[in-house]
Order: C-alpha cells, then sequence, then structure tokens
C-alpha cells in the first residue's frame, strides 16, 4: 500500500510539474509584448486570409486575351501568400499567445475587403489585387515596429520578408497594369 501512495504522489508531482511547465510563457518577451505581438499579429493573418481568398477568386474567375499568364500569376501569388499564414500563427503562439480559431475571427479582424462581385475585369483584379498588396506592406511595417518595441527579433525578421515578397507582387500587378493595353507596351534599349 505504501508504494501505491508512493507511486500515486509521484505522478501527481509529475503532473503537477507538467501542468506548470506548460503554463509558463513560452517566450521570455513577457506579458505587455505577448499581448501586443499577438494583437497585432491576429488582423494581419485575418488579413492575409482575406487576401489569399480573394487571390484564387481572381484566379479562378479571370478570363480574356492574357487568361493564362494572370491566372498563372495570380496561382504563384496566392501560393505564396498562404505560405505566410501558418507561419504568422505560429509566431503567435512562439511568443505565448493566441491567434485565429475560425473563418468568423477571420471576418471579425480583417482589414482588407472582400470582393463578391459576379464579375470583375481582369484589369480590375489586377488593380485591386495590387492596392491590397499595397495595404498588407504597410500593415507589415506597423506590425514590424510592434515587434522592434518589444525586441522580438524573430518576428521582425519574418516580417521583413513577408515584405520584400508582398512588395515583389505589387511590382508584377504593377507593371501588367499600365496605362494603355494592360501591359502590351514594349520598350526598345537604344545601345
Amino acid at each position: 500500500m505504501a508504494k501505491l501512495h508512493a507511486a500515486r504522489a509521484s505522478e501527481v508531482a509529475e503532473f503537477d510539474g507538467a501542468k506548470r511547465r506548460a503554463s509558463d510563457p513560452p517566450s521570455d518577451l513577457g506579458n505587455e509584448a505577448t499581448q501586443a505581438i499577438s494583437s497585432a499579429l491576429r488582423p494581419l493573418l485575418a488579413d492575409v486570409f482575406a487576401l489569399y481568398v480573394k487571390t484564387k477568386n481572381f484566379h479562378w474567375h479571370m478570363s480574356g486575351r492574357h487568361f493564362r499568364d494572370y491566372h498563372l500569376l495570380l496561382d504563384e501569388h496566392a501560393d505564396q501568400i498562404f505560405a505566410m499564414t501558418d507561419d504568422i500563427a505560429e509566431r503567435a503562439r512562439k511568443v505565448g499567445g493566441t491567434t485565429l480559431h475560425s473563418i468568423s475571427d477571420i471576418a471579425q479582424y480583417q482589414r482588407l475587403r472582400d470582393n463578391n462581385a459576379e464579375f470583375v475585369t481582369a484589369e480590375a483584379m489586377i488593380t485591386e489585387l495590387r492596392s491590397d498588396n499595397q495595404e498588407l506592406v504597410r500593415s507589415l511595417r506597423a506590425t514590424h515596429e510592434i515587434c522592434e518595441e518589444h525586441n522580438d527579433v524573430a518576428t521582425a525578421s519574418l516580417i521583413e520578408n513577408w515584405v520584400d515578397e508582398s512588395e515583389r507582387r505589387v511590382w508584377f500587378l504593377s507593371e501588367v497594369v499600365q496605362p494603355g493595353d494592360m501591359g502590351d507596351r514594349t520598350y526598345l534599349r537604344h545601345g
């Protein structure tokens, strides 16, 4: 009987120790930093999901004489955008915060607007995605500032890469939407 009580006491102590370890914050950034960073990452993640869905929507509904090029471009962009989602959510958890739980959470926190129109021209799609990606860059920079304030170098480093990727998408989309004939201009170099 004494062995049984000793074994039970050992199990309880082990459980209590595991419970304490599980409740310890996973990061040394502190509660204020955890709250600020995870609060900034939540709407950022919602925007990234919203931009991903819009990019796929436009990819699926693209039409016109540049269909193939735009269809493939938007698919590439959507893959890149979606790749950000897990990293953003996991950073919130790594610093000790929480993240989105559902589609309704995304709708609650997203700042980028949806587009539910039945028909959108190719030019309007590209223009809207360019604007949304520019807005995402601004949000990424604002979140980067919060991370710098709290010395969260890991999240700041990830954000720097996402800014570069997003600026590249803006650049590509800007080059497609040129005055005139949707990017059909050709420049000749004279040497």
